[in-house]
């Protein structure tokens, strides 16, 4: 399988040794230095773009591909406000899109484990929710595209909260609490305080492998398929 990079720091080069690992060749790599090369993507040199470059760009890069025909795989966060936009554009054009605020297998898992707990717990008022996420001193976006999901996948399950908010003291806000350290691949903690005792569920990454993995396997997976997916669509949980 042929497959260009949109971004090539630390989770582009690790994309890159996997998939070569893999047999893929490695069709493409365009970063902030040549632009240029985004308009050379094209069908016939590339069967999967996966792109991890930053909010500022991610929606031009991934709106150019869709206009190349071109299925796309983004990994980038920050952007997802202009998201709808960018799925109008994939059907326009018939393609192939997939978008994750995280590919690692382990934290889509954890998704779904923090929707079912949340659902029980909604049973129970005197719980607190309070989600805490830690990555590395390069990650832009704060707070995390992966605690953006769980706190709106509890919102979604829990009849109490309304919203999240960094740093939150409102009642019905789901409070994420954001801390960058060196060296830290990703460490997701959702607690649930009572005034009696404490819950928590964790996820920590240790290294970055597992991310760029399960984007390899993505790409792979997506490759012949048209229209707009999500994770759940691969892992079938």
């Amino acid at each position: 399988m042929n497959i260009a990079l949109i971004g090539y720091g630390k989770m582009g080069k690790s994309i890159e040794k996997i998939a070569t690992e893999r047999g893929h060749h490695i069709s493409s790599i365009v970063d902030l230095d040549n632009q240029e090369k985004l308009s050379k993507i094209a069908p016939d040199n590339t069967d999967v773009v996966i792109e991890f470059s930053n909010p500022s760009s991610a929606f031009d890069n991934i709106g150019a591909c869709l206009r190349q025909k071109v299925p796309v795989i983004s990994g980038t966060t920050g952007w997802l406000d202009q998201l709808p936009d960018i799925e109008a554009l994939c059907v326009a054009h018939g393609g192939t899109f997939l978008t994750a605020s995280n590919f690692s297998l382990g934290v889509n898992i954890f998704f779904k484990l923090n929707e079912w707990l949340s659902q029980v717990m909604g049973q129970f008022p005197d719980y607190k929710i309070a989600i805490e996420e830690t990555h590395h001193l390069q990650k832009l976006d704060k707070p995390s595209g992966t605690a953006i999901t769980l706190a709106e996948d509890i919102i979604n399950t829990h009849p109490h909260y309304r919203r999240w908010a960094l740093d939150a003291s409102k009642e019905k806000d789901v409070k994420i609490a954001s801390f960058r350290q060196a060296e830290v691949a990703g460490k997701h903690v959702i607690n649930y305080h009572s005034p009696i005792d404490t819950l928590a569920i964790t996820h920590e990454a240790h290294s970055r492998k597992g991310f760029a993995l399960g984007a390899v396997l993505v790409a792979e997976w997506i490759q012949d398929k048209k229209g707009i997916f999500t994770m759940n669509d691969f892992i079938k949980i």
